[in-house]
């Protein structure tokens, strides 16, 4: 990865935690109730005004700011998709969210706001206690609404996913001892459950104006995508702090249970709004990672990431010939499917127009249909091990329909056998009445 790429990544939020170093990172919690929250997207700059100037380092981007900005720092910038994404996430084990305000008023360096006590107190616990905690941490601020799902001092946690309720700046020595180094509870609180898809999107406009500007459109993208196809209380999507990594903006993290039960954070870059609707239905509805957007994993060190995408290009070149081949199988399967045979009039000039074809019936008490379907079986097993010896490297065999000719006796119409029998009976019936005729006086 280039070094710039890196230096970008690895820009050190005092209140991020791990072992190895002090990495950003990022915290978000749900928003089911929008209307309240959408106020950072829509407030002009003039909202910045009443901020205290530490909160005016480069400010919040407004939706004026964003329009003419978004050549320079959105998803129409320059450098947007020139960096490569895995491997970007710094290893970690656990994430605690604490909500917050909003990004209008977030400084450039919360953690460390003198007035905002909160913030600035939980992230100087979590520090001096880092070397205690059996998971490596990181601790970001997400958005928080009194009266809301996500209220000032309410706390998330992944992958425990729970909640816990209104911390104040009293209890937090209290908090982190209990919850993150003993990992047990807090007792003044009880842990809430969470259920459902927890979508973060860094909108930190006041740390990295690039984050200011792809972030608020893109929630804005994921609440309307979750309102239209009906997936409020079971996917929410939040603006959070910087989470590292600047340049890969837009930064989104999904949090939810994988199809084994097991929770899971990903991390994406370069996620733009027209990408919404397809994290949407391919992460969050069928599980499926998307490779192209995806910057790493919680739990994962960078070189694991690496190997992990690896391993899911092979999966995808093997699912992608997996399904050439089942598409043979199936063409195989219609072409010599009697139904459809006796719908073609050439089949290779096996299905001829006069009706002696591959789709005859009753032969010697077993009928035409299985007969093809036999041959059927025998045609897809040779064809599917000629495509598997393409997909290897050999030249794939060209697909032909086969189709013996009929013999004289599947030839045999229903109508002749009527006939010979009506003949026979004529016959012996003659033979009687002439037997009978010679006998008479």
């Amino acid at each position: 990865m280039m070094s710039s790429s890196n230096r970008d990544r690895e820009d050190p939020l005092s209140f991020a935690v791990s072992a190895a170093t002090n990495n950003p990172s990022s915290a978000s919690s749900p928003a089911t109730q929008s209307d309240p929250l959408d106020s950072f997207l829509i407030d002009p700059p003039t909202h910045i005004s009443s901020a205290p100037a530490s909160f005016q380092n480069e400010g919040f981007l407004g939706e004026n700011t964003v329009s003419s900005s978004d050549a320079e720092f959105g998803f129409t910038r320059p450098d947007f998709r020139s960096s490569q994404l895995v491997g970007s996430v710094q290893y970690y084990e656990r994430h605690v969210f604490l909500c917050y305000k909003n990004p209008s008023v977030w400084p450039p360096r919360i953690e460390a706001a003198e007035f905002d006590r909160l913030p600035r107190l939980l992230s100087a616990a979590v520090l001096a206690r880092k070397g205690d905690m059996k998971k490596e941490t990181r601790l970001t601020i997400c958005e928080g609404h009194d009266g809301t799902e996500t209220s000032n001092g309410d706390v998330l946690i992944f992958p425990d996913m729970i909640r816990y309720r209104r911390l104040t700046h009293f209890d937090v020595d209290t908090f982190v001892e209990e919850v993150l180094v003993k990992e047990g509870e807090w007792l003044p609180g009880t842990p809430e459950a969470l259920k459902g898809s927890y979508v973060f999107v860094c909108s930190h406009g006041s740390r990295d104006r690039r984050c200011g500007v792809c972030g608020p459109p893109l929630v804005r993208r994921f609440r309307e995508e979750i309102e239209l196809n009906g997936l409020q209380g079971k996917v929410s999507a939040s603006p959070c702090s910087h989470i590292g990594g600047h340049t890969y903006a837009g930064n989104v993290i999904i949090f939810g249970s994988s199809i084994n039960g097991e929770v899971t954070g990903h991390w994406y870059g370069y996620v733009t709004p027209d990408d919404v609707p397809m994290l949407l239905e391919q992460h969050i509805g069928k599980g499926e990672i998307v490779d192209w957007l995806w910057r790493g994993e919680m739990g994962l060190s960078e070189e694991q990431q690496i190997k992990c995408q690896e391993t899911m290009l092979q999966l995808n070149s093997k699912t992608r010939a997996e399904k050439s081949v089942g598409d043979l199988e199936q063409n195989q399967t219609d072409e010599l499917n009697p139904a459809v045979c006796r719908m073609q009039d050439e089949v290779d000039g096996c299905c001829q127009e006069n009706g002696n074809s591959c789709c005859q019936n009753n032969v010697k008490g077993k009928t035409n249909d299985e007969d093809v379907g036999d041959r059927a079986v025998k045609v897809i097993k040779t064809e599917k091990r000629k495509l598997v010896s393409g997909i290897n490297g050999r030249k794939g065999a060209s697909v032909h329909k086969v189709c013996r000719m009929p013999t004289w006796i599947e030839s045999w119409e229903r109508e002749d056998t009527y006939a010979a029998l009506a003949v026979a009976c004529a016959a012996v019936s003659v033979a009687v009445a002439y037997s009978c005729y010679k006998k008479l006086p």
